[in-house]
């Protein structure tokens, strides 16, 4: 059994609120947007972490950290990017990835909304945790935790706090 913490777009910011939130996962998974080195060494302190770049991380976040990570944990394949899409509308980067690697699980970021589907077409499960940061137009911070166990995807949780300001 693993328990996971998902996050995406925190932009160099960690809100406190997400260490309780995460305070019983096992591993901490970033989609991408982390902005900063400093910030992913923290969260990697606190948590082990699994984590890609995104389109605002810089060179020396892009060189700690791929542009996807593809990988198996307790039976389910999984497939992170930040920008892919979604289902029906896959970015042209990630439709190539999603078509060649095997995938239960497919996770990114990018849009800062929070979406989670089943994709009947490709039969995978399909979440984007939304942003976690303070940067961009949503008004509601959210991240994500779920279980996964025996090839089963389950449990999954919402955060969510409202952006100061808005």
């Amino acid at each position: 059994m693993l328990r996971v913490g998902l996050l995406s777009d925190t932009h160099g910011f960690w809100d406190e609120g997400l260490n309780s939130f995460f305070a019983d996962c096992d591993e901490i998974w970033h989609a991408g947007d982390i902005g900063n080195l400093e910030l992913a060494d923290a969260i990697a302190q606190f948590k082990p972490l699994r984590a890609v770049h995104g389109n605002i991380d810089d060179s020396r976040v892009r060189l700690c950290y791929p542009h996807h990570l593809h990988f198996n944990v307790e039976g389910v394949n999984v497939l992170i990017t930040h920008i892919g899409g979604v289902p029906g509308k896959y970015d042209i980067q990630a439709k190539p990835l999603i078509e060649r690697l095997p995938v239960d699980l497919f996770i990114c970021g990018h849009s800062h909304i929070l979406r989670v589907k089943f994709d009947k077409k490709r039969n995978f499960l399909y979440v984007n945790p939304g942003a976690a940061g303070n940067s961009g137009f949503h008004t509601v911070k959210t991240a994500v935790r779920f279980v996964i166990e025996g090839g089963n995807i389950r449990d999954m949780e919402v955060w969510e706090k409202a952006r100061k300001g808005h």
